[in-house]
Order: C-alpha cells, then structure tokens, then sequence
C-alpha cells in the first residue's frame, strides 16, 4: 500500500457518497428521505470496509478497481451510457419521492436490502476468486483464465452480482419509475460483454476453450 493508493481510494469514495448524495436528495428536496439513506448505508458502508482490507490484503486489485479509464473506444461509450442510466435513476427516485408518484411499500426495500447485501457478499466472493479484475476491459500481464468457483458456472460472474445491485437499489429507494430506467442496465451490460470477449479472445490463452467449457455468460441456463 502507498500514500498516493490511499489517498486515491479515500478520494473516490468520498466523491461517489457526495456525488449520489446530491443525486438523490437535491431531487428529494428534503434530507428527510430514509430510503436514500438506507441505500448509501448499504452501498457505502460495505465499501469502506471492502476497501480497507483489499488495501491491505491485495493492493494491486484495488488499484485496478480504481482505474476506470477505458481504452477501448467501445466500452468508453458504453460507461456513459451506464452514468447516464445512473444520473436518471436516482434523480427519478428523489422526484419520485418529493411528488409522490409511485411509492413502493417500505417491505418492498427491506426485502431489497437483504438481496443487495447478500449480493455484495458474492462480489466478494467474485473479487476473492480473480485478481485480476479491473474496471477497464484489457488482457494483463501473465493473466490467465479462471475456471473455477463461480466462474465455473458463468464467464462473467462480476456482471451477474453488479445486475442484481444495481436492480436492488431503486428497489431500496422506493421507487419503481427508477427501477424501470435501471431495467436497461441488463442491455447495456450486454454491449460491454460482447466486446470484453471478443479482447479476451484474441489476448488471453485458453479463453476459447473456456468459453466452450462453460456456455452461459452472466445467467445459468438462461443467458
């Protein structure tokens, strides 16, 4: 670990809470809005946590998690269409919630939170099983292809756990306008690993024969 990885990490996270906050609440028009707070109690404090032990245990994957600087032309466009999906959703939540438009029943985000949380502890999982997994879409140096765990049942198990959240979290805010504009996340993740597959094809060994080996991307038995 080093002061500049720290600094970087603690930066980042500080701006993504302030960011989502003003996303959230200017919209609300009120810090009197539980749902927004629990959904950046569930997201955020999991995260600090998450953070500090990859800062200790494997500084390497947190600083490829902090880079999310594409440089495929491709995948670039595709993470704005993924912040503009973001942007929309929770600015609709917190419309949502100051007009009252369609207003989910408080079991509704509970039984969103359990989901989320347990979905968290397979992005842990996730991140346990590969250490070589950035934000950017790229072939590593001495990288090599994970077959085993719950790669063993999908190629893209970071995707499958990020649907899930992603999913929940409008869920978690109450609002189902905003879980409508979160429903094409599924699609544009989509693009993403259409062309992550085809970089991994042609840069890293034995990718082919593992996408024979196991045949469904994010979804068993469906997709």
């Amino acid at each position: 670990m080093t002061k500049e990885l720290f600094f970087q990490a603690i930066l980042k996270f500080l701006a993504g809470a302030v960011i989502i906050g003003l996303l959230i609440f200017w919209p609300a028009g009120t810090l009197y809005y539980w749902n927004a707070w629990l959904l950046m109690g569930v997201l955020f404090v999991p995260m600090f946590f998450a953070g500090i032990i990859l800062m200790f245990k494997d500084p390497a994957l947190l600083k490829k998690r902090l880079n999310a600087k594409e440089k495929e032309a491709e995948q670039s466009l595709i993470i704005k269409f993924s912040g503009l999906m973001f942007v929309l959703g929770f600015v609709t939540a917190g419309l949502n919630f100051r007009f009252q438009w369609i207003v989910l029943p408080k079991w509704v985000s509970w039984v969103a939170v359990v989901i989320f949380l347990l979905s968290y502890l397979l992005y842990a999982e996730v991140l346990r099983e590969n250490t070589y997994l950035s934000r950017t879409v790229e072939v590593q140096e001495d990288q090599r292809v994970i077959d085993t765990g719950l790669y063993g049942i999908v190629r893209h198990p970071m995707y499958s756990v990020t649907i899930i959240l992603f999913l929940c979290m409008p869920l978690v805010l109450g609002s189902l306008i905003s879980f409508i504009i979160f429903l094409f996340y599924p699609a544009i993740i989509s693009k993403r690993i259409r062309n992550e597959e085809e970089v991994l094809e042609k840069g890293l060994a034995g990718y082919v024969e593992y996408k024979r080996k196991v045949k469904y991307k994010v979804i068993p038995f469906i997709w």
